[in-house]
């Protein structure tokens, strides 16, 4: 059944399926604070849902056919399949259905400034960095983060100005079906081949991203990355660049240093203008990168740099980048979690790290998909043998089938060709065992990966 979303007051019960997710919940909390009736579903329990139901949004954990056959309207997430069985009952009762992409996409056709944050990597981070400041320039602006951010207690906002701030996902083209005022495209990598197969269609959906600005548009990208560059041959708007390398684009970062936390601070310029000196209390480079974004977007909508430094300075990461999570070992083990799960992004862990003080680097590491692991085998292998001590958990299949012929053992046998020891441990209370065990004073811990591996530093700590 068609959808009316330009009157979206008409559906006055709207449920989700596939609820727990991170743009999901916040939508279903957006949608509760506009007063609607919300219900939702989702196959697993977790915080997320916990806090769902506190809020009065009645989530189950298993199907709700009940509360999908009584609904105005459906929101499914990309996960959610035709044969799924609230889908299956939806069209049996001619219960409307909208996808989360298209629906976010209408979201943004309710603000003159639609802010939308894109690329393989960062995209959270940046989405988070831009939200403080516009948070700390007293905008108002409404939010949709994906993850956890202390700064606005949660992963949204409603606010009630004319800016809406939005993590925009590339996965099968969901950022398509948004109508953004300003982009920011932070890079372009090899991911999500399970859906796209070449990263030359890739490229090719970045570009079409890029096309959707009209000439009052605003693209911010990253001009030490080529492909980001030539995002100018596709859009009618204004194009403001940011890098480290590249010392033409329009806001660089020069004379980065590290402190012994290794948080970075630099010089930031505007073309040949000095703007003045950025602390950033997150680590590695790749923020340093994200922040020069996030001063571009800030500058071209009037926030004074003194309120960027400010607000950079008290951002401290959105949850699971880098995030600390506690001491063990008389309180000189530091555990940091972290949600790296591409090749690319553990690189920027590694970096990161390496300007922190610490003896040995122990990871563990949970390959997330099937598909990516052992599309990236080579890469997965080179980058995870840079930390000192390594131990690999199973493969967390998310929305997978193992149909690739792929297990873990393959990673940590490409690891040990490369001259490194490993240790395969599926089990996270040997991990958690045998982390106690060997982890010497002075040590580091780094949690890695975008599925549950996130247990074993609160399993540490207890």
């Amino acid at each position: 059944m068609s959808v009316d979303i330009t009157e979206l007051n008409k559906y006055k019960h709207i449920h989700l399926i596939g609820i727990g997710g991170i743009s999901m919940s916040a939508i279903a909390e957006t949608l509760k604070n506009w007063n609607f009736k919300v219900t939702g579903s989702d196959l697993s329990q977790s915080a997320i849902t916990d806090n769902l139901n506190a809020h009065g949004i009645k989530t189950t954990i298993g199907h709700d056919l009940e509360s999908a056959k009584s609904a105005d309207l459906i929101i499914y997430s990309a996960a959610i399949n035709e044969q799924d069985p609230e889908m299956v009952i939806a069209k049996e009762n001619n219960i409307p259905l909208i996808g989360r992409g298209e629906f976010v996409g209408y979201l943004t056709k309710l603000y003159k400034e639609a802010i939308c944050i894109s690329g393989t990597h960062g995209k959270t981070t940046t989405t988070s960095m831009i939200s403080v400041c516009f948070v700390e320039a007293e905008k108002d602006p409404s939010i949709e983060v994906g993850a956890l951010l202390n700064a606005i207690g949660g992963n949204y906002r409603v606010g009630n100005s004319e800016y809406f701030i939005l993590e925009s996902c590339e996965y099968k083209g969901n950022f398509l079906k948004f109508f953004p005022n300003t982009e920011v495209i932070l890079n372009i990598d090899n991911d999500h081949l399970d859906y796209y197969k070449t990263f030359e269609n890739i490229v090719k959906t970045f570009n079409e991203f890029a096309s959707l600005l009209d000439e009052n548009g605003l693209l911010v990208t990253n001009a030490d990355d080529e492909n980001c560059l030539n995002l100018k041959n596709y859009t009618k708007g204004k194009f403001i660049t940011y890098g480290i390398q590249n010392q033409n684009a329009d806001f660089v970062a020069k004379n980065i240093k590290f402190d012994n936390n290794g948080f970075p601070y630099f010089e930031v310029y505007k073309k040949d203008e000095l703007l003045g000196t950025i602390f950033l209390s997150v680590a590695g480079n790749h923020n340093v990168l994200n922040s020069l974004a996030t001063v571009a977007v800030c500058d071209y909508y009037g926030i004074e740099f003194t309120t960027i430094q400010t607000a950079l300075k008290k951002f401290t990461g959105a949850e699971r980048r880098l995030e600390f999570k506690g001491k063990i070992k008389n309180d000189t083990v530091s555990i940091f979690d972290d949600y790296a799960h591409h090749p690319t992004e553990i690189e920027a862990t590694v970096n990161a790290i390496l300007n922190k003080k610490y003896n040995e680097s122990w990871v563990v590491f949970q390959p997330h998909t099937y598909s990516r692991t052992k599309n990236h085998l080579n890469e997965f292998a080179e980058s995870i043998s840079k930390f000192d001590n390594i131990i690999l958990l199973d493969i967390y299949a998310a929305r997978e089938q193992n149909t690739y012929d792929i297990s873990t053992q393959d990673l940590a046998d490409k690891i040990e060709s490369l001259g490194k020891k490993v240790i395969y441990m599926p089990d996270f209370d040997e991990v958690v065992s045998h982390l106690k065990s060997n982890v010497k004073e002075n040590d580091i811990i780094i949690t890695l990966g975008a599925g549950t591996v996130t247990k074993i530093g609160p399993m540490l700590l207890k």
